[in-house]
């Protein structure tokens, strides 16, 4: 299956569904089920501003799992920082692609090392 490696406050935003839009430089083509990775380094000073919402944020292990809907100019949903402020805001100066999340949901942690892009992995 699929992984993507996101670093964290971001990967478990996703998966208890408080973010849709993931953010990278580069697009893909691919859609479908796919695998989300907590990377082993985190961005501890924007981590610092989710301690509020109670929610785990693990690193070096796979969390949960999504749908990847869409994958758009970051341009074209430029909106989004209208649903979440707070977790959007940095948006507008943004360049590159959104990739579009739908269904996220937690599963039983699987410690592993992340890869850069998608990678596979053999559930």
């Amino acid at each position: 299956m699929k992984v993507l490696s996101i670093k964290q406050p971001w990967a478990s935003l996703i998966v208890y569904g408080y973010k849709e839009y993931e953010f990278r430089s580069w697009k893909t083509k691919y859609r479908g089920e796919f695998l989300i990775h907590a990377s082993k380094v985190s961005e501890k000073e924007n981590v610092k501003e989710f301690e509020h919402l109670n929610i785990p944020f693990p690193t070096g292990m796979i969390i949960g799992k999504a749908y990847l809907e869409d994958c758009t100019l970051v341009r074209e949903v430029k909106d989004i920082i209208k649903k979440n402020p707070l977790v959007y805001g940095t948006t507008v100066a943004r360049e590159g692609y959104a990739f579009h999340i739908k269904n996220a949901k937690t599963i039983k942690p699987i410690k592993i090392k992340g890869k850069l892009g998608f990678w596979e992995y053999d559930t």
